[in-house]
């Protein structure tokens, strides 16, 4: 364990920020062997963390993995190994320049197909957008229409029934029932049939 965290720390600060400063000075100077020189040390580190990832999976239990890990790392570093110099002559390059073709060809190949397959892609969610969007308008419509149909029938019940109460109002006393006036007549007990009209019409249009 803490071998690793050692390597990491190495890997980190001798293999990736002092070479990125070191980088920034050459550009900034303009000095073109120090240019030269850590462009192939990136190069040859791209490769290097490319098989890290690999070995640190299948070679980790091996002994002394680590310990070797910064050992190589602080042997591409060195002024007087130059290691990532030595690396890139003999090995990269010649490599590089006998593929290069078929691997312009394969990145050319990958990045077509990858635009096509994203086209695809993208097309087939904007498809599956607008669907959705026109199935959920629908569905939306739908419940509109459930809401205002429900509504209306609720409107028509409330007017049934309100044409169906009696008719009341402030003058409702002077509606009486079809046989009202008899029964005024017969409880004011005379027996004079105009007087007593008289006096039941006086009743129902006496204030209260």
């Amino acid at each position: 364990m803490v071998s690793w965290i050692i390597s990491r720390l190495v890997v980190l600060i001798f293999g990736t920020l002092y070479p990125a400063y070191s980088s920034y000075k050459a550009v900034k100077t303009k000095n073109v062997k120090e240019y030269v020189k850590w462009m192939m040390y990136w190069i040859v580190f791209a490769f290097f963390t490319t098989a890290e990832t690999l070995t640190d999976i299948v070679l980790s239990w091996f002994p002394f993995y680590f310990e070797l890990k910064i050992a190589f790392v602080i042997w591409l570093l060195s002024p007087y190994t130059k290691g990532s110099s030595v690396l890139y002559r003999k090995f990269v390059h010649p490599t590089l320049s006998n593929k290069e073709k078929e691997i312009d060809e394969y990145i050319t190949q990958a990045r077509d197909k990858s635009y096509e397959t994203m086209m695809r892609v993208g097309k087939r969610g904007l498809n599956l957008a607008a669907n959705a969007a026109v199935t959920a308008a629908a569905k939306g419509q739908g419940v509109l229409s459930e809401k205002l149909r429900s509504f209306s029938m609720q409107d028509l019940t409330l007017i049934r029934d309100e044409d169906a109460l009696p008719l009341q109002g402030p003058d409702s006393r002077l509606r009486p029932s079809p046989g009202g006036l008899l029964d005024t007549i017969e409880d004011l007990g005379t027996d004079d049939p105009a007087l007593s009209l008289r006096s039941s019409t006086n009743v129902l249009l006496s204030p209260d």
